[in-house]
C-alpha cells in the first residue's frame, strides 16, 4: 500500500536510529506515518508504503517500510523545511527571508553560497555553511533513497549512510560486496543480492574475494576458527558461490593467491594442512605467541619466603592450604606466566586470595578481572577485592565511529601483576589486548577450568596455553568445597571422569526427573521454576536458570521462553511490550545480551557514586525495567546494577533468558538451575553436560532420560578449533620470527 503526502507535523524523530513519527497530509484525510527514515521535516514531501497497524495504545498508524522523500513545492513548505533544524544555524526567520527573496527557486539558490550571500543579514561564510548543510542532507536522501531500490530496508540503508557517509552510493556501486566487512549486520547473501541489483558479474573478482573472506569470518563466529585448511575452504567458497562455471575452483584459488601476495590473507603450513587465515587473525596470534614468551622470559626477580607469607595467610585464613595449591602459590610468585587449573571445589579461589596476600606484602600493584560482568561481580564477592571485565580494566572507550582500548601497547596498565578468572570463556581478541597492556617484566595469572566448554569467540586460550607445555600449570584435583549431603561438586567430577552422577534423589542439592519425551520434560521443567522449586529454596522463580543444549524443540530455549514468560510474566494493561520478529518483549522480561556491543552506553549507581561507560557484553543478563513506546527506547538493568538504555533498532542484540543454552551459560553461576535435557540435541557431549552442572552454586534439577545423561557421560570428545597459537608458540621459544 502507498501513501503521497505533504509532511505538516514531525512528532518524534531519533537521530540516532533515524525512527521518526509524523502526521502526512494526504488527498483523502491526514495519517500518522511511523517507521525508519532519513531526516525528514515539515513541509517536505513524502511517498511511503507499507500498511496500516491499529496499536492498543496509539490506534491506526501507517507503518512505513520504504520512504522516499522529495522537496517541498509550496513556498510555507519551503520556509518549514529549511528552517526545521536540519541545516544547521538556519532557523525559520533566516528561512522566511531566503524565501522571500528567491521565492519557489529558493532551494535551487541552496546550491550556491554566493547567492544565499545576497540576502539581508546572510554573510558568505554563514551562507557557505548553510550550501554545506543542504547538500549533506540531499545527499543522506538521496543515498539512502537509491539504497532502497535495492531492495534494503530503510534502517539497514541508514546504517550503510553512517558507515559510509557521502561516498555511500559510490562506494556501493563500486564494490558491493565490501558491505559484508564494513557493515555490521550484512552477510554476503544479502551483498549478494545487491550486487546482482546493480548488474554485478557472477564471476566478478570482487564477488570471489568475498566469498572466501566470509567463509573464514563464518568459520570463526559460528565454529571459532582462527583458519581453515585449504581442503575446506575452497569446497566451501565454490558452494557459497553457487556458480555453474567450470572454472571456478581455480578462479576461486586464483583469487586466494591474488589475497595472499596483497597481504589480506596468509598460508601456513601446520605439518597437518596448509591452513589460509585472515591477516587480522594471524597477527592476533603472533602477537599472543611473542607477547606470552617475553612475558614469562622478562618476570622481575623476587627474593621471598614463600612458605613464610603462606603460613602468615593461613594464620589470616584460618585453615591450611594443600602441598599443591602452595605449589601453585609459589609459582605464581616465581614465573611471569602461571595457569591454574581445577574444578568446582578445588580451592583455585583460596589459591587466588593467598597470591593477592603475597603480591600486596611485597609491594606489588596487583588487579583482579574476568571475561564477563558476572564472572568479575562473582570473583569480586568470593574474594572481597574489587575485580573488573578485561574490557573494563583496559578502558575501553567508543568514539568517532570506532572503539578502543585505553589501555594498550602505547599506554601500558599500572600494574604488576593481573590475575584474570574463567579464562576459559576468554576468546584470543581480548586476551591479545590484555597482553599487549600490560608492563614488560610484570605477571600473568590465569585461573580457569580447562573442562569447561571453549570461549563464545575464536580460538582456544586456555587448552592451547596448556598443551604447548612452555608454561607452568598448577592443576588442582583435590576437593575441598562439599558437605556430607552436597552432591553439585562430587557429580560434576564424577561426570568428569566418564562416571554416571549419583541420580538418586539422595542428597539436598542434586535432584533427577526422569522424562523421556521433550514435551514431558518442558512441562516439568516449567512446573519445577515455576512452583516447586520457588517453595523448596525460598527464592523467587527469576533467580531459577533453566539451560538447554538447544534453542529448537520442544525442550529448547525457545519454547521454554514463551512458555516460562506466559507464567511469570504474563500480558497486563500495565506492562508495555515490544517485537523483534517472532520474539515479544514486555516490561519485567529477564533477558540476555547476545552479542558484544562495544558502544552501548552504561550508567551504574553505588550509594552516592555514579560511573557512566561503554560496553555490554555477550552473556551479560538483565531485566527490562521499561519500554517506551513513543521514543522507541527500552531500558535494562543487568545484574551488576549496569542500567543501559536501547533503541528499538538494537532490540535484536537482547534474547529472552528464562531459558538459555548451556554455551551462553559460560562464566555465569546461579543459585538454582534446572537443565533441560532433550535426546534430540546432536552433539550430546560430557562437557556440555559438565559445564551445565558446575552452572548451579546450591541446587541443580537435571529433566530427561538417565540413558540421554549416560550417552553424554560416555562421549568425550569435544569440537576441535583451528588455531595457530601452538605453532607460533613453538616457533617464539626457537627464535623463528619473521
Amino acid at each position: 500500500m502507498e501513501l503521497k503526502g505533504e509532511i505538516r507535523n514531525v512528532i518524534f524523530r531519533s537521530e540516532e536510529t533515524g525512527y521518526a513519527v509524523v502526521d502526512l497530509k494526504c488527498e483523502d484525510g491526514m495519517f500518522t506515518v511511523v517507521g525508519t527514515m532519513p531526516p525528514v521535516s515539515e513541509g517536505q514531501n513524502l511517498r511511503v508504503e507499507g500498511d496500516f497497524k491499529t496499536r492498543s495504545m496509539y490506534g491506526r498508524q501507517f507503518t512505513a517500510e520504504k520512504v522516499y522523500v522529495s522537496s517541498p513545492s509550496r513556498l510555507d513548505g519551503i520556509v518549514k523545511f529549511l528552517g526545521s533544524g536540519l541545516i544547521k544555524g538556519m532557523g525559520p526567520v533566516t528561512a522566511q527571508s531566503v524565501v522571500d527573496r528567491y521565492g519557489v527557486d529558493a532551494l535551487e539558490k541552496m546550491k550556491y553560497p554566493v547567492e544565499i550571500a545576497k540576502v539581508k543579514g546572510i554573510s558568505l561564510k554563514r551562507a557557505t555553511e548553510f550550501c554545506l548543510g543542504y547538500a549533506k542532507l540531499e545527499k543522506m536522501q538521496s543515498a539512502v533513497m537509491f539504497l532502497q531500490k535495492l531492495g534494503i530496508t530503510i534502517g539497514l540503508a541508514l546504517k550503510i549512510y553512517r558507515v559510509y557517509g557521502d561516498a555511500a552510493e559510490e562506494r556501493v556501486r563500486r564494490n558491493p560486496y565490501s558491505l559484508v566487512d564494513d557493515v555490521e549486520g550484512i552477510g554476503f547473501q544479502t551483498a549478494d543480492r545487491i550486487a546482482g541489483e546493480l548488474g554485478v558479474a557472477r564471476d566478478s573478482d570482487y564477488r570471489i574475494c568475498a566469498a572466501v573472506t566470509y567463509t573464514l569470518k563464518e568459520a570463526s563466529v559460528r565454529g571459532g576458527h582462527n583458519f581453515l585448511p585449504e581442503t575446506e575452504l575452497f569446497p566451501a567458497v565454490v558452494a557459497l558461490l553457487r556458480s555453474d562455471s567450470d572454472e571456478i575452483e581455480r578462479r576461486v584459488r586464483d583469487n586466494v593467491e591474488d589475497m595472499i601476495m596483497l597481504g589480506d590473507l596468509v598460508r601456513y603450513d601446520t605439518g597437518e594442512c596448509v591452513a589460509i587465515l585472515t591477516k587480522q587473525n594471524y597477527n592476533i596470534e603472533r602477537s599472543i605467541a611473542r607477547r606470552l614468551i617475553r612475558l614469562q622470559a622478562e618476570a622481575a626477580d623476587f627474593r621471598v619466603d614463600t612458605e613464610r607469607e603462606v603460613a602468615d595467610f593461613e594464620r589470616e585464613a584460618g585453615f591450611s592450604l594443600h602441598p599443591n595449591q602452595v605449589a601453585a602459590v609459589r609459582a605464581a610468585v616465581e614465573n611471569g606466566l602461571q595457569i591454574v587449573t581445577g574444578g568446582p571445589g578445588t580451592g583455585k579461589t583460596t589459591i587466588v586470595k593467598c597470591i593477592i596476600h603475597l603480591f600486596r606484602n611485597l609491594g606489588q600493584r596487583v588487579a583482579l578481572c574476568a571475561p564477563t560482568g558476572r564472572a568479575a561481580k562473582r570473583l569480586s564477592a568470593a574474594t572481597g577485592e574489587e575485580a573488573k571485565t578485561i574490557h573494563r580494566m583496559l578502558d575501553l572507550n567508543w568514539k568517532d565511529g570506532g572503539g578502543s582500548f585505553g589501555f594498550n601497547s602505547d599506554r601500558k596498565l599500572p600494574l604488576d601483576a593481573v590475575i584474570v578468572d574463567e579464562v576459559s570463556m576468554v576468546d584470543e581478541y581480548v586476551f591479545n589486548a590484555l597482553l599487549s597492556a600490560m608492563e614488560r617484566g610484570s605477571r600473568l595469572v590465569l585461573v580457569g577450568d580447562k573442562d569447561q566448554l571453549a570461549s563464545v569467540g575464536a580460538g582456544n586460550v586456555l587448552s592451547d596455553l596448556i598443551k604447548c607445555g612452555k608454561f607452568p600449570v598448577s592443576e588442582l584435583t583435590q576437593i575441598y568445597r562439599q558437605s556430607e549431603d552436597s552432591r553439585i561438586v562430587v557429580n560434576a567430577h564424577r561426570i568428569n571422569h566418564g562416571e554416571m552422577p549419583e541420580l538418586d534423589n539422595r542428597s539436598s542439592d542434586f535432584f533427577f526427573e526422569e522424562k523421556e519425551d521433550a514435551e514431558s520434560i518442558a512441562r516439568t521443567t516449567s512446573d519445577l521454576v515455576t512452583r516447586r522449586l520457588p517453595g523448596f529454596l525460598k527464592v523467587p522463580p527469576m533467580e531459577i536458570q533453566v539451560l538447554c543444549p538447544m534453542k529448537r524443540g520442544s525442550a529448547g530455549t525457545v519454547n521454554l521462553n514463551r512458555i516460562l514468560q506466559e507464567k511469570l510474566n504474563p500480558p497486563s494493561r500495565d506492562k508495555k511490550e515490544a517485537r523483534q520478529g517472532d520474539t515479544l518483549f514486555r516490561e519485567g522480561d529477564k533477558v540476555m545480551q547476545t552479542q558484544n556491543n562495544y558502544q552501548q552506553e552504561w550508567v551504574q549507581v553505588s550509594g552516592s557514586r555514579v560511573e557512566a561507560g561503554t560496553g555490554v557484553f555477550n552473556g551479560d543478563i538483565g531485566i527490562i525495567e521499561s519500554i517506551n513506546p513513543q521514543t522507541m527506547q527500552f531500558t535494562v538493568r543487568f545484574d551488576d546494577d549496569k542500567v543501559a538504555v536501547y533503541q528499538y533498532s538494537d532490540i535484536e542484540q537482547l534474547a529472552p533468558a528464562y531459558a538459555v543454552t548451556i554455551h551462553k551459560s559460560q562464566g555465569c553461576e546461579f543459585d538454582a538451575v534446572v537443565v533441560a535435557l532433550d535426546a534430540n540435541y546432536m552433539l550430546q557431549t560430557r562437557n556440555l553436560l559438565y559445564t551445565a552442572v558446575t552452572r548451579a552454586k546450591k541446587l541443580v534439577v537435571i529433566v530427561g532420560a538417565k540413558k540421554t545423561v549416560a550417552k553424554m557421560v560416555r562421549n568425550n570428545e569435544t569440537a576441535r578449533r583451528n588455531s595457530l597459537l601452538l605453532n607460533l608458540i613453538e616457533e617464539e621459544c626457537r627464535g623463528e620470527v619473521f
